[in-house]
């Protein structure tokens, strides 16, 4: 680690752009080598086209090979068995394994082994640095540790900065308040919504969640904390700096927020070749062009994923970060995903934009969102859950006026009584779209 608060690894961090290409050139050099002949997915993949790792003389050079996407690799896990034609390796080099939520379709099975798990260890170090965690901070993890990757390497993490990591795993929410108090916790890292849902349940104890110490939250798992009403919500109500982090299992993470804030993310360069292309296209786009995020890792030779189509959407931030970071800048993180868009009487609706208007108030504890169709138009219904003793009409009729005002959009808002709604420690599941 650095020896400078904020960085994890500075000398690469702070390098030239053209050292960076430099390094991702010869570790990319290194993967396909390592990878050619024993992972049967890669190697059928990228010789149907011709290419072999012989090939690769200049990173320009990475656009010539196929994007990769999550439908072929669910694929190849049926096509591998017992584990996927996207191993490099046997099975006893295996040590890890961990799946995708499934909330958009079959989960995706990943396998680790004991190097490509230190090397997910090593990215959280950047994303703890980053949000300027040291050997001196005591992160607490309120994550049940289940099959879906959430929070898993964030131990190896707290390992790389030396943070005394305090597992909240299997815990209700009252007594992860209670250990928050009594070992003194001074960062945390969990889901935007759990955050929200921390503080709510602190309140109807009776505790201020802003007077508990907590100095730092790290965020992951859904895009809230690139959502400034969302990250300034959980900033207000805890008393703390909220940093983002993206990262996803078939991926690793990839990305984190430096202590300036200035509205973006650094995707980890020495990690990770980043491509923004045209969503569903190949035409790469420029600066300040919405586009959809494309990801080689360099450090997973297990489970390598060469021009991943991630489906998030992202912009290029050109200007320079005052940080001092050369990593590239995605401006306001994850956007959203391609595929989540939805078109309500002419206006195109993100859940991420849905989720900025309704969490600039403060009353509201919980929303869902549902799309339906009425008279062959679509329909947007917003359930709100407020807060005791708030005016719930009142806070519909704010929330309304704000979509009006801001999307040109006039949903139906409709409260509902106090614990309608689900609540999540994970990724939460608030927009549903009917047919």
């Amino acid at each position: 680690m650095s020896e400078r608060p904020g960085f994890f690894d500075e000398a690469v961090e702070t390098a030239p752009p053209e050292r960076l290409r430099a390094l991702q050139l010869d570790r990319l050099s290194r993967l396909l080598g390592e990878i050619w002949g024993r992972n049967r997915f890669y190697t059928d993949k990228l010789g149907a086209t011709g290419f072999g790792p012989e090939d690769l003389r200049d990173l320009d050079d990475l656009a010539r090979l196929p994007f990769t996407t999550k439908v072929e690799l669910v694929a190849a896990q049926h096509e591998g068995a017992p584990l996927s034609s996207n191993c490099t390796f046997g099975e006893e080099a295996y040590t890890r394994f961990h799946q995708t939520s499934g909330t958009t379709g079959e989960p995706l099975r990943v396998y680790d082994t004991a190097e490509s798990w230190d090397w997910w260890g090593r990215c959280w170090g950047f994303v703890l640095a980053g949000a300027g965690l040291t050997a001196a901070d005591r992160l607490l993890l309120p994550f049940s540790f289940g099959p879906f990757i959430g929070f898993w390497a964030a131990v190896g993490g707290a390992s790389r900065i030396g943070a005394m990591m305090i597992p909240g795993g299997g815990q209700t929410s009252v007594q992860r308040l209670a250990l928050i108090e009594r070992l003194g916790v001074t960062a945390m890292c969990c889901t935007p919504t759990y955050a929200l849902r921390l503080a709510e349940v602190a309140r109807e104890e009776g505790i201020d969640p802003a007077r508990l110490g907590v100095r730092t939250t790290v965020h992951a798992g859904e895009p809230g904390a690139s959502v400034p009403a969302t990250k300034a919500r959980i900033e207000r109500t805890w008393g703390v700096r909220a940093y983002d982090h993206a990262g996803a299992s078939e991926v690793g993470a990839f990305s984190f927020e430096c202590a300036p804030q200035p509205g973006s993310v650094h995707v980890i360069e020495s990690e990770f070749v980043a491509e923004v292309v045209e969503p569903g296209g190949e035409r790469p786009v420029g600066p300040g062009e919405r586009g959809e995020l494309v990801l080689t890792n360099l450090g997973r030779v297990g489970f390598p994923v060469i021009r991943y189509r991630t489906g998030d959407l992202v912009e290029i931030d050109p200007e320079p970060c005052p940080c001092g970071r050369t990593f590239l800048r995605l401006a306001g993180g994850v956007i959203g995903r391609a595929d989540d868009m939805v078109v309500v009487r002419g206006v195109n609706v993100f859940p991420s934009a849905v989720e900025e208007l309704v969490r600039r108030h403060d009353g509201i504890d919980e929303y869902r969102v549902t799309v339906t169709r009425r008279r062959e138009m679509a329909h947007l219904l917003i359930e709100i859950e407020c807060a005791e003793g708030r005016d719930a009409a009142g806070v519909a009729g704010v929330v309304a006026e704000g979509f009006a005002r801001d999307l040109a959009l006039r949903p139906e808002v409709v409260p509902v009584p106090r614990g309608t709604l689900p609540r999540f420690e994970l990724k939460a599941k608030r927009f549903f779209v009917q047919a």
